[in-house]
C-alpha cells in the first residue's frame, strides 16, 4: 500500500473515532437530560406531599460521565435545586438538595416504574429576613415585630407600645425551632418579649421530613441547613 493511500486510511479512521466519540457524548448529555428530568419530577411530586411548591424544579447529575453511572445504576451526586420555594404557603428564596450515593433504577429512563434510593442527604433552605419575622409574629402573635439583616447581622425590629427598638439578636436552633437571643443592650426590652423570642420561632415543615441542623445568617438571607435520612422516590 502506498504512503499516500495509508495516510488517507489513518485520515478516515481519525474522523470515524472523532464522530463516533461525539455521538457518545451527545447520547450521554442527552440521556442525562432526560434522567434529570425524570428525577425533578418525582422530587417535585414528593415534595407536594409536604405543602411544599415552587416556581421551578431542576436536578443535576453530577460525577464523569451518565452513561458509565447509569451502567452501575448508581450516581455519585445529584443536586436537586427548587427556586422560590413555599412552605405551606410561607415564602422562601432557594432550597437546595445534595445527594450522594444515589441509585437509580435503568427503567426509569425509559419511563418505566422503580424506586430512587439516596445514601445521604443535606439540605438547605434560604429565607428572607423578612419572612422570618412574619413568623416570630405568627408564634408569638406580638404585633410590631419585623427582622432585618443589618451589616451582615440579623437585627430584631420592635415598635409598640411606646418601646421602639432595634437590637441585633442571635439565632440559634432550639427543639427544631429558632430562638432569637436578644443582646442585652438596653434595658427597655421588656423580660416578657424577651423569654417569647427565646422560646422559638414554629417553621413550617421541610419537605422529605428533613430535620434542622443548624440556623446561620448569609448574605441577606437566613440560612437553614438540615439532614434527611433514608430519601427515596418512586414512581
Amino acid at each position: 500500500m502506498s504512503p499516500s493511500r495509508q495516510g488517507r486510511g489513518l485520515r478516515r479512521l481519525v474522523v470515524t473515532l472523532v464522530v463516533l466519540v461525539v455521538l457518545l457524548v451527545a447520547v450521554d448529555r442527552i440521556a442525562a437530560v432526560v434522567a434529570q428530568n425524570q428525577l425533578a419530577s418525582m422530587a417535585q411530586k414528593e415534595a407536594a406531599k409536604y405543602q411544599v411548591r415552587s416556581a421551578d424544579t431542576s436536578v443535576k447529575i453530577g460525577g464523569f460521565g451518565f452513561l458509565p453511572q447509569l451502567i452501575k445504576q448508581d450516581f455519585s451526586k445529584v443536586t436537586l435545586t427548587m427556586g422560590k420555594p413555599a412552605f405551606a404557603k410561607v415564602p422562601g428564596e432557594k432550597l437546595t438538595v445534595d445527594m450522594k450515593n444515589v441509585h437509580v433504577p435503568r427503567s426509569l429512563l425509559f419511563g418505566q416504574s422503580g424506586t430512587v434510593t439516596v445514601g445521604t442527604t443535606d439540605m438547605q433552605v434560604k429565607l428572607s429576613p423578612r419572612e422570618l419575622g412574619r413568623l416570630a409574629v405568627r408564634t408569638t402573635n406580638i404585633q410590631g415585630l419585623s427582622t432585618e439583616v443589618v451589616g451582615g447581622k440579623l437585627h430584631l425590629k420592635y415598635a409598640a407600645n411606646g418601646i421602639n427598638l432595634d437590637v441585633p439578636v442571635s439565632p440559634q436552633l432550639q427543639d427544631g425551632k429558632i430562638a432569637l437571643v436578644l443582646a442585652d443592650q438596653s434595658g427597655s426590652i421588656p423580660g416578657a418579649l424577651k423569654s417569647q423570642l427565646a422560646g422559638g420561632i414554629e417553621l413550617p415543615k421541610l419537605p422529605y421530613d428533613a430535620q434542622l441542623t443548624q440556623v446561620s445568617i448569609q448574605d441577606n438571607a437566613v440560612v437553614l441547613d438540615a439532614t434527611v435520612k433514608d430519601l427515596s422516590f418512586t414512581r
